[in-house]
């Protein structure tokens, strides 16, 4: 079953760039990616740019609308994500529990639906 980790944290939670533990946390992230290979499970992943580069779109009575930024008001934003392909939910919560940011933030894990599209 495929799971997509979507990695949040808040602001300023965490490690900051250039300190001692910043480095720690990306070594983190490392060995996290290297376990996630020697066990098949990676299938992609990838860190996003700041909420403040986002755009949201929506179409409301066939009008395109854009605005900047996420659409959600959160404390938490979304910086992140991994596609793991795990035998099932232990497996997992086993390897969101490696992403070093589910120590002072949260990894949501969300099984991917396959739907089958009419042509």
């Amino acid at each position: 079953m495929q799971y997509l980790a979507l990695i949040y944290s808040e602001d300023g939670a965490g490690p900051k760039p250039g300190t001692p533990e910043w480095g720690a946390f990306m070594q983190g992230y490392a060995s996290a990616n290297k376990t996630f290979t020697e066990e098949g499970v990676m299938m992609g992943g990838e860190a996003l740019q700041h909420t403040d580069t986002a755009t949201s779109v929506r179409v409301r009575g066939g009008k395109v609308e854009t605005m900047d930024g996420p659409f959600a008001e959160t404390k938490e934003r979304l910086g992140g994500y991994y596609l793991l392909d795990c035998k099932d939910l232990d497996q997992a919560i086993r390897m969101a529990a490696l992403i070093p940011t589910a120590a002072h933030g949260t990894v949501e894990l969300r099984p991917i639906m396959h739907v089958e599209l009419p042509e």
